[in-house]
C-alpha cells in the first residue's frame, strides 16, 4: 500500500518520465492558481492535488516541445 495517492506508478501512465510527470502536475498547478477551469468537480482540493487528480483521469496531455517552454493542454 502506497503512502502516496495516487501511486507515482499510475501516474506515469501518462506520461514518459518521471521528470514529465512533476513538470506537467507544476504546470498545470499554476494554471489552476492563475484562474484556468478546473477539470475535475471538487473545488476545495488544493491545486497542484487537483492537477495531479486531473492527470490521474486523463484529462490532460502533456506535448513535448521540440524548443521552448509549452504548457500542458487540456482536454476537454
Amino acid at each position: 500500500m502506497s503512502v502516496v495517492e495516487p501511486n507515482v506508478l499510475e501516474l506515469l501512465e501518462h506520461a514518459d518520465t518521471r521528470y514529465t510527470l512533476v513538470v506537467e502536475a507544476a504546470k498545470r498547478g499554476r494554471q489552476i492558481v492563475s484562474g484556468a477551469t478546473r477539470l475535475i468537480n471538487d473545488q476545495e482540493m488544493k491545486p497542484l492535488k487537483a492537477a495531479v487528480e486531473e492527470i490521474k483521469r486523463g484529462l490532460i496531455t502533456y506535448d513535448r516541445p521540440e524548443t521552448g517552454d509549452e504548457l500542458p493542454k487540456a482536454e476537454v
